[in-house]
């Protein structure tokens, strides 16, 4: 069994018409979604969403992935090392 990662998506959206397309992607792996934030940065025409992940790093791939895909839509993962993190709670 693949040991669960500690992320963070970094997501710049430029094509409003992608929205609920992305919204629809962040639905479906809501399970492994810890929390997201969304920042609109109106006067450039952009908005910001960071979403904090503890998952599978196949799934986190994933979705990082099937965003990527998306017309108008920017996104970058970075992974907290390992050493970094403490026991898994339950």
């Amino acid at each position: 069994m693949e040991q669960n990662r500690v992320a963070v998506m970094a997501i710049i959206v430029r094509e409003g018409d992608s929205v609920a397309a992305l919204n629809a992607l962040l639905h479906a792996y809501g399970d492994f979604i810890i929390g997201r934030m969304g920042v609109p940065y109106r006067s450039r025409g952009v908005s910001l969403i960071s979403i904090a992940m503890d998952a599978p790093g196949s799934v986190i791939s994933a979705l990082s992935g099937k965003i990527g895909r998306l017309e108008g839509i920017t996104v970058k993962t970075v992974y907290a090392p390992e050493e970094a993190l403490g026991p898994a709670q339950e």
